[in-house]
């Protein structure tokens, strides 16, 4: 899948499977570039294809609302500053605030722990036609958790789960279980990692020190976390080599340059959205009276 679009006599062919896990794949994220060479040819270029598919998905999304037989998903994880926020913002700016939903999962609550660890992702799951978003999801339970184990402990879970590495296999499987459930029942869903360079990150936390209006954004706890670098990468090939499936795949996206970033998400979104070919519901014979009679009594 991919589009050739051309703007002012630029091109830019972006193909979605070049950055789609395979199914059952071996992975190892340093053979996944995390920079390539950019599809825009300047900051203009860069504004006339991201608006141009920003249309696009504008109008596919009211496409999918009318014909509400279908629901996507968009799950988005990262490691921190890769630019998940700012992809969502910028990539999903022209859609209907009412066909759109979007959550953001950090730590559980005290009633979130006292339930299986799909429970608060799952009541957020978008209804038909809409577009749901998860900004980290239930896939941190296979990422932070098994970076961090001691975290299970607040789960409550039975002593014969904890320290087993079973637990993770056991975890992809319900995972892959839930996504095939979902796509059965007619909620597509997409994947995003965003691949961020541990140099990019580096310069970009340097930046939200540098910026009073960032400061906010950064903190002591986000330092540490970069120590654990290596684990998580462990953590996340494990993961995407694992649940990335035909019917609910992985991108790994190249992060390093945002704009790019953002180009590549929202053409691997128009692509799902392509693939459910939509349309408007027809009129039932009945409908098409009424609006007949309708149209008499307004041009009276």
């Amino acid at each position: 899948m991919g589009a050739l679009l051309i703007i002012e006599g630029k091109s830019m062919n972006i193909r979605s499977e070049q950055y789609r896990v395979r199914p059952g794949a071996t992975l190892s994220l340093k053979k996944w570039p995390t920079r390539v060479e950019p599809y825009y040819k300047s900051n203009k270029h860069y504004e006339e294809l991201l608006a141009h598919h920003v249309a696009q998905l504008s109008a596919r999304q009211s496409l999918l609302y009318a014909h509400d037989r279908y629901a996507l998903l968009l799950i988005f994880q990262a490691m921190d500053a890769a630019g998940k926020d700012g992809a969502i913002k910028h990539v999903m700016s022209g859609v209907n605030p009412q066909g759109c939903q979007v959550f953001s999962f950090k730590h559980p609550s005290a009633t979130e722990l006292e339930h299986d660890f799909l429970w608060r992702t799952t009541r957020a799951l978008p209804e038909r036609g809409r577009i749901g978003i998860f900004n980290r999801s239930y896939y941190e339970e296979v990422l932070i958790l098994r970076v961090h184990p001691e975290l299970l402990r607040a789960e409550k879970l039975p002593e014969d789960l904890l320290g087993r590495q079973s637990i993770w296999d056991k975890r992809y499987r319900s995972i892959n279980d839930l996504e095939r459930h979902l796509h059965r029942n007619g909620t597509r869903v997409v994947k995003f990692f965003l691949h961020l360079s541990k140099e990019e990150q580096r310069k970009r936390f340097l930046a939200r020190i540098d910026d009073p209006d960032k400061n906010w954004k950064f903190s002591l706890a986000d330092i540490q976390e970069r120590g654990f670098w290596k684990q998580y990468m462990q953590a996340y090939e494990a993961c995407l080599a694992a649940t990335s499936t035909r019917h609910a795949p992985w991108y790994v996206v190249p992060a390093d340059d945002k704009e790019n970033a953002r180009l590549i998400v929202s053409q691997v979104i128009l692509d799902a959205l392509d693939e459910l070919e939509l349309s408007y519901p027809a009129p039932s014979p009945r409908h098409r009276r009424e609006l007949r009679s309708i149209r008499r009594l307004l041009e009276k």
